[in-house]
């Protein structure tokens, strides 16, 4: 093949198919895809090593921002890592509202990645449908933690405060609202044949690929692989409430969608679950002053099942007020670096977007 017919494009960030400032540059001929260079660009750097140089509770706010779309799985990993070296016991009650708050968060997410990816084939109208039921979640949160966001609400030792009065009913509400859109949504979106079209046989991948690879979360999932950290590593409540895996065959961009659709089915059955089994009692168990805390000696690794996949955390303790390592084990990492140039190779120009954000890659998690 000639040089001369081959062209240096640069793709994104400014492209709706990107996320953040995630960018590729695409070496093409013609509208075929020759060689995929991701760069995740330069939001968040360094903060595995900025929490070394912060107290323990000092860094709760900080994990946040590591996923912007989901900090609340941040806060989750970090907290268990500390109980762990800690030795802190989590109330019982405190542990429900954890897994409440968490398939809160997984509903956000799923819900601004079909925005995302509707917006993207031109689905303006469910895109839109989307963000308006992803503000209803974060109204939830705002109640609850004082923030639409950002909500530092997940503690070491449990919660930080009770759910209040009437929250309940408010949770079932917005979940039955948005339950009743999805006759609604599958027949403007996931049924639609141009959807089929678009996504069916993009991007796939193999079973052995991915798990080559590294995937995990809805990429090992669609290619048939019943792999979940809430079953297989149970962590809050998880071993006590029932819930499907849902996976699917041909890995390609439109099973990876489609899990998305079913795992927020389930995260509204788990939700229900939680609330009718919940006991009453304290929500959280106190620590020594924070601010002056010191973590015994020793190493952890904790992970649990983001909306991305499996988010770990490797945390090291000298004894001291602050953490001595730390090291995120982010989905977005192989996703959006190994696996996203894979599937680049070849592919067409105008499949970049509808790739990328049927694999769930948000920048923060891979610069950080």
């Amino acid at each position: 093949m000639s040089q001369e017919r081959e062209l240096e494009l640069y793709f994104g960030p400014q492209h709706l198919g990107m996320v953040g400032n995630f960018s590729i540059t695409l070496k093409v001929e013609g509208d075929k895809i020759l060689e995929a260079s991701a760069n995740p660009g330069w939001l968040h750097r360094g903060f595995e090593k900025l929490m070394e140089y912060r107290t323990w509770i000092q860094n709760f706010p900080m994990v946040c921002r590591i996923n912007v779309v989901e900090p609340d799985s941040m806060e989750m990993v970090y907290a268990m890592a500390v109980e762990k070296l800690a030795g802190i016991e989590v109330p019982e009650r405190a542990n429900y509202i954890r897994t409440i708050v968490l398939e809160l968060a997984r509903l956000v997410s799923h819900l601004f990645g079909c925005w995302a990816y509707a917006n993207m084939l031109g689905f303006d109208t469910v895109a839109q449908w989307a963000m308006y039921h992803r503000d209803l979640i974060l109204d939830l949160f705002e109640e609850l933690t004082g923030a639409r966001v950002y909500h530092i609400y997940i503690w070491p030792g449990g919660v930080r405060r009770d759910l209040p009065e009437g929250f309940k009913d408010k949770v079932l509400n917005t979940l039955h609202t948005i339950g009743s859109c999805i006759p609604d949504y599958d027949s403007a979106f996931f049924n639609n044949r141009l959807f089929y079209e678009r996504a069916k046989n993009i991007g796939k991948i193999t079973r052995e690929e991915a798990k080559r690879l590294g995937a995990t979360g809805q990429i090992l999932r669609a290619t048939g692989v019943k792999y979940d950290i809430r079953k297989i590593e149970p962590y809050a409540v998880y071993d006590r409430v029932d819930f499907e895996v849902p996976t699917r065959e041909d890995g390609d961009a439109y099973s990876r969608i489609w899990i998305v659709r079913d795992e927020m089915i389930q995260s509204v059955h788990i939700i229900m679950q939680c609330f009718e089994k919940m006991p009453r009692g304290e929500v959280y168990n106190k620590v020594p002053n924070p601010f002056k805390w010191r973590i015994p000696e020793g190493e952890t690794y904790v992970r649990v099942e983001s909306s991305r996949g499996e988010l770990g955390l490797y945390l090291v303790s000298n004894g001291e007020d602050k953490p001595y390592r730390v090291h995120f084990r982010t989905p977005s990492y192989p996703h959006g670096l190994v696996i996203l140039e894979k599937l680049l190779k070849n592919a067409s120009i105008a499949d970049v977007g509808n790739i990328m954000i049927s694999l769930y890659v948000t920048a923060p998690e891979i610069d950080r």
